[in-house]
């Protein structure tokens, strides 16, 4: 027995490539175009092509082309094997560092030595590196569908590795519930820190397809599942992300018109039509009113060349970004839930506002005072970028003394005649913030040196960091339908206001100058209760307050020579001493005595004004 497995032969090594070659070249050897076409003119007079036939109707190949396919498939074979994803991050990292959870059950593992070695898993050996990760023996995770069912990775309060989770989303499919599930696998209650997700993608700008329909799928399952928008996407993809949204769509359109009047530098109108087979024009050329929905045209422009692909996108994306950017600034960009996550809200005030007369449904106004700690960036990170950016740099507002990175962000585009406007982003140590390039060279911020910007930034992360930031808002919640109309206009955000004990608010955000308003719409009659302050904020913001002490009258907004002022509207004319001596002011304008709130003292004189009971 021992002499045999003396003189039995060594084992030969593993030589095993992983790769996805051999659906390539088996896709190339049925797929490539090598048949002979011959090219005929119908009977409009159309030239069409149709395969070739010999005289016995056997089909005709180009040579030419299948000495292309043979030279194709030659050179593919003899590059070297490309790693999945998944054995590239084992190699890289290593396999006594990474935790893998997958449901495959043998798998090729590096030696020392550099051989390879086939190893078997069972259910027990995931359940093992699940355990390995928790603990926190093993840093990093891979999981995939098959591995994350009916397990939890968070920093829970229960488990030895409880550092906060950075999630990369990579390979997340077609199916936005399984992402979703994924997502909400280092996500969970009672834990330590929440996760940063972070969707890994490339600089090949045609892979944003792919991006957006994840983001217009996780935008669709929220408004399903949850019954409000974009809670399925949990706030991960800008509104500029998703291809297909009502900005994009409308971009899109005016992206075909700039392409016809020969307004972009990307791509000519011909060369389009004839790369996507797209027709944007009838024979007269007009455009035509049915244009190519966007996915047809996202699908087309994938068969593009990469760079050509690029430059398409970075004009279309600039006309997304404008629309999105007007949005915004005008309060009308629709986010759908935004989550205000705060160390401590405290409930100070509960007003009903409505009580449906069906259900007995409430509406109320909520009053929480807020607390929460700014999160600076690290001097590590911003360096970080900085180093990785050729127009990257270092500025000061002279006014201020506070500092900033200057970093290229996407530019604007003039939807007319397809100008671009540069933009730059400034980023701070709590906040970022996008400014058109022209107006850079207008404003106080000039260049610094890197020693003083990071003193400087230093400084004020540092200031941040100690800052405990406190704040009263007022939230409508409860049965909104049938006060929507109520509610200001210019602000569509839902937020949820969630801080660290567990407490959680759902509704609108009403602002200090919406309050008299909304009470003066569903007809509260607490307009005087209000504090002057609110009222003054409501008037000065364009929205007239109507009080009934100490008499009858309308506290608005008025415009004298250009100056915007505070009116009284109906006061009495024996009252105007009174007025006066509270700190009011009157002018004679057009033979009409009219009187007014001083515009610095405002809040102080409505105060000596109003009756403290």
């Amino acid at each position: 027995m021992s002499s045999s497995r003396k003189s039995a032969p060594a084992r030969e090594p593993l030589d095993i490539n992983l790769d996805c070659k051999e659906y390539v070249i088996d896709y190339l050897e049925r797929a490539f175009p090598t048949r002979q076409m011959r090219i005929f003119t119908d009977d409009t007079g159309t030239s069409r092509s149709v395969p070739m036939e010999d005289e016995a109707g056997n089909p005709v190949y180009n040579t030419d082309a299948e000495a292309a396919r043979d030279q194709l498939i030659e050179h593919l074979c003899a590059l070297p094997p490309i790693m999945s994803a998944l054995d590239g991050l084992l190699e890289h990292f290593g396999h006594d560092r990474v935790a893998e959870v997958t449901g495959r059950t043998k798998r090729l593992i590096s030696t020392g030595d550099g051989r390879q070695k086939l190893e078997s898993r069972s259910t027990r050996t995931s359940q093992a590196e699940a355990a390995a990760f928790m603990e926190g023996r093993k840093r990093m995770l891979i999981f995939s569908d098959a591995g994350g069912t009916g397990r939890s990775y968070h920093a829970s309060m229960e488990v030895a590795n409880q550092e906060q989770r950075v999630h990369l989303l990579l390979e997340p499919g077609w199916r936005a519930d399984r992402a979703i599930q994924g997502l909400g696998r280092t996500h969970r209650t009672h834990q330590a820190s929440t996760p940063l997700f972070r969707p890994v993608t490339t600089d090949c700008k045609g892979e944003l397809r792919f991006t957006s329909t994840i983001a217009r799928r996780l935008d669709s399952l929220g408004a399903l599942t949850r019954g409000q928008r974009q809670t399925g996407g949990q706030n991960l993809f800008d509104p500029a992300d998703n291809l297909e949204s009502e900005y994009a769509c409308a971009a899109l359109v005016s992206w075909f018109h700039l392409l016809v009047g020969g307004k972009l530098s990307s791509v000519s109108h011909a060369d389009f039509e004839r790369r996507t087979g797209l027709e944007l024009c009838d024979k007269d050329g007009v455009m035509k009113e049915e244009l190519p929905p966007i996915q047809r045209w996202l699908n087309r422009i994938l068969a593009m060349p990469i760079g050509l692909q690029n430059r398409i996108f970075d004009e279309f994306l600039s006309l997304v970004e404008t629309r999105v950017a007007a949005a915004r600034d005008a309060g009308r960009l629709d986010v759908g839930v935004e989550t205000i996550l705060v160390d401590k809200a405290t409930l100070i005030d509960d007003t009903l506002l409505r009580t449906d007369p069906v259900s007995g449904a409430t509406s109320h106004l909520l009053t929480i005072e807020i607390e929460h700690r700014r999160v600076p960036v690290s001097l590590e990170r911003i360096l970080h970028i900085a180093d990785g950016d050729a127009t990257a740099a270092f500025l000061i507002n002279t006014k201020s003394g506070k500092v900033a990175l200057q970093t290229r962000a996407r530019a604007l585009m003039e939807e007319k005649d397809g100008t671009p406007i540069p933009r730059i982003e400034l980023m701070r140590p709590t906040r970022r913030e996008y400014m058109r390039e022209q107006a850079l060279f207008e404003s106080a911020w000039a260049a610094i040196d890197r020693e003083a910007f990071v003193a400087k930034w230093r400084e004020e992360a540092l200031e941040a960091a100690n800052k405990i930031d406190t704040e009263t808002v007022r939230l409508a919640t409860g049965l909104l339908l049938p006060i929507w109309s109520a509610l200001p206009s210019d602000h569509l955000v839902v937020n949820r206001i969630a801080d660290k004990d567990g407490n959680s608010w759902l509704g609108r955000l009403v602002f200090d100058e919406h309050v008299v308003h909304l009470f003066t719409k569903l007809g509260l009659g607490r307009a005087e209760n209000l504090s002057p302050q609110d009222i003054v904020k409501s008037a000065f913001s364009g929205r007239a307050v109507d009080i009934s002490r100490p008499f009858p009258m309308t506290i608005r907004r008025a415009l004298v020579n250009g100056t915007p002022r505070i009116e009284l509207v109906g006061a009495p004319p024996q009252q105007i001493a009174m007025l006066k001596s509270a700190g009011c002011f009157t002018e004679v304008i057009q033979y009409k005595t009219r009187v007014f709130l001083p515009v610095q003292t405002a809040t102080e004189a409505l105060a000596r004004l109003l009756p403290t009971t």
